[in-house]
């Protein structure tokens, strides 16, 4: 009887355990591994996603993050909390300077990848996580990416996700010191025995179709917005993966 006691409560501990929330991505590792090199920016790290902010662009030069399905299904509502990054060192932007530009205030991490809880929903309504996109471009083709990537998330059982503005090109300025960015890319990469990585192109305006007529190379990324974006990576499985577009595996 006393060893059906123990065991009952060795039981209780594990199931507790593992009813508990998921771990932040940078608890367990998991955004730390494939952090991108910057370019422009310098890199501030947040609980659930990493950016590297450029100060003289005012605005991230990408977000990255890992996007796992319990991520997505948290159930979080959407706070709207936008506001100053207390972690941006200098040139911060406000919630009110897009006001009149025309301009939405696009998030590079989506709020619906962060439903994990409060935290991870909250971060993504800093000012540093927002880019000028226009709003055909952010409600329309833009948004249509972003639920293919979760849908990609949710078949592969979680996804490393890359995206951010081109900003070695600029389209204009909101007050003159945030610079619109004429396009946009997003990267997604599942790792593990067998490893895939797609890139994704847009410019920054409407467009209608399917997601998949805007693939390029990684390699392509790389020359337009000067960053390394998986340096972590063996240099062999890099090169194989950057340098070519290959569908396979992923679903449209």
């Amino acid at each position: 009887m006393r060893l059906l006691h123990i065991l009952g409560f060795v039981l209780f501990f594990v199931c507790s355990s593992c009813a508990q929330d998921e771990p932040s991505p940078r608890s367990s590792g998991q955004s730390e591994n494939y952090t991108p090199q910057a370019s422009l920016g310098y890199i501030i790290r947040h609980n659930y996603y990493t950016l590297s902010y450029s100060s003289t662009h005012r605005q991230a030069e990408f977000a990255a993050y890992y996007l796992s399905p319990a991520s997505i299904r948290g159930g979080q509502a959407r706070t709207d909390d936008f506001r100053i990054d207390p972690k941006v060192k200098s040139n911060p932007v406000k919630s009110t300077d897009y006001q009149g530009s025309g301009y939405d205030r696009g998030h590079l991490c989506p709020a619906a990848d962060m439903a994990l809880n409060l935290t991870a929903m909250s971060e993504t309504f800093y000012m540093s996580n927002m880019s000028p996109m226009t709003p055909s471009f952010n409600r329309g083709i833009w948004s249509k990416l972003e639920d293919w990537v979760r849908d990609a998330a949710l078949q592969e059982g979680g996804v490393y996700v890359v995206t951010g503005p081109v900003l070695s090109k600029s389209c204009g300025a909101i007050k003159q010191s945030i610079r619109i960015p004429c396009s946009y890319y997003k990267i997604v990469f599942k790792g593990g025995s067998n490893p895939k990585m797609l890139g994704f192109l847009l410019s920054n305006a409407g467009a209608s179709g399917s997601v998949q007529q805007f693939v390029v190379t990684i390699d392509a990324l790389e020359q337009q917005t000067g960053i390394d974006f998986f340096p972590q990576l063996d240099d062999a499985l890099e090169q194989s993966l950057e340098s070519k577009v290959s569908l396979s595996g992923w679903r449209f």
